[in-house]
């Protein structure tokens, strides 16, 4: 079938991306689903960081690629051997597919899946097949999904059911946003009630990690951001107390604020300047966890006798350490409760003309969560 998708073709292009224009809006061929493999009609998918990480050239992937990893839709359609899903079910894009048969996966940590990450960093879905084309030639995906189109063929095992009555709007931010920042708080850190909280960047997985931390019963969040329209909406989500990142007394006044430091701090950035300030208001004992993504180039000093003598831990969280099979019905039960108040991250939805604009309000933090309507 022929689709309409934003195709990548070069990565690190000038901005502002309204002019340098490195999202091209194409027709291009998408084939039928294969062995274990299902046809979305994309409804909704999200502008994330990680998508600006790859135009910006921070995380490299095979060009060119249709872009796009945080997506909610309607099966089409489904290929030979899945069983369990079948045309109208609302589902949730995850962009790990989980094999469920490697050690990882057997072990509960389907967001470190060997096959898929083989499979995300070459491009390709699950089976190692590219279902993207355009004039006949091959088309790379974007993390087994490529949600920046109108259909997409992903892996069975890159898909969750949800609840139709959920909008699909709101379904979307928990193939990414809500997983990273949520998971981050409750699975990574593992923060107990009544611990301090501190959250180093407000984007959407930052103020996921705010809600999270909420969710937690953490009995202080502290919000750090060099925008304060983001502080104060973090503030509305559940933090405490909010610090802004430019102020020369930043870490002095965070320390003071938490009695001497914080028991899990959240960068939530892919910044090495914010995670080394999360570290340096991370109490004796805590845990700092990052959940943003860097240039790979780029290396973070730390004191090593800190780890030791203060019984320190700083940890990695990607995909919130979560089972999305396990954790995104949990938090949409959270959210229909009330208790998870996604809707309030959504700003702009747009068509496919507005998404090279949408990324430079992104990059210059302008925004929290945008949604691209692919069918209007």
């Amino acid at each position: 079938m022929r689709i309409k998708a934003a195709v990548l073709e070069t990565m690190e292009l000038p901005r502002p991306y309204a002019r340098s224009k490195p999202l091209a809006i194409e027709e291009v061929e998408l084939d039928p689903p294969g062995e274990g493999e299902v046809l979305v009609r994309i409804a909704a998918a999200g502008l994330c960081h990680s998508d600006l990480s790859v135009i910006n050239g921070d995380r490299p992937r095979p060009l060119p690629l249709v872009l796009g990893h945080e997506a909610a839709g309607v099966v089409e359609a489904t290929g030979p051997g899945v069983h369990d899903l079948a045309p109208g079910d609302h589902v949730v894009i995850v962009f790990v597919a989980s094999c469920g048969r490697c050690s990882a996966c057997l072990e509960g940590r389907p967001a470190l899946c060997a096959p898929a990450y083989r499979a995300n960093s070459a491009g390709t879905l699950l089976s190692g097949a590219r279902r993207l084309r355009r004039n006949g030639a091959p088309l790379n995906h974007h993390m087994g999904c490529s949600v920046f189109a109108e259909y997409a063929v992903v892996a069975r095992g890159a898909l969750v059911p949800v609840d139709p009555a959920i909008p699909l709007e709101q379904a979307a931010l928990f193939g990414c946003a809500v997983l990273t920042g949520v998971g981050a708080v409750l699975n990574t850190a593992g923060v107990r009630p009544g611990q301090r909280v501190a959250v180093v960047g407000l984007g959407g997985v930052g103020l996921n990690a705010v809600m999270g931390a909420r969710l937690a019963g953490a009995r202080q969040i502290v919000a750090v951001d060099l925008r304060d329209d983001k502080l104060a909406l973090a503030r509305q989500l559940g933090a405490s107390d909010a610090v802004h990142a430019g102020a020369g007394d930043a870490v002095e006044r965070l320390r003071a604020l938490t009695e001497g430091g914080v028991d899990a701090a959240i960068e939530a950035v892919g910044s090495i300047p914010a995670l080394e300030f999360a570290y340096a208001v991370t109490r004796r004992g805590g845990v700092t966890v990052t959940a943003g993504i860097a240039h790979p180039d780029r290396r973070i000093a730390i004191p090593q006798v800190s780890l030791v003598a203060e019984e320190r831990t700083l940890r990695g969280s990607y995909m919130g350490s979560c089972v999305p099979v396990r954790d995104i019905p949990r938090y949409m039960a959270l959210m229909q409760q009330g208790r998870l108040p996604v809707d309030a991250l959504l700003c702009e939805r747009l068509g496919f003309e507005e998404l090279n604009e949408a990324f430079d309000r992104l990059a210059e933090g302008r925004t929290v969560r945008q949604i691209l309507l692919p069918h209007g």
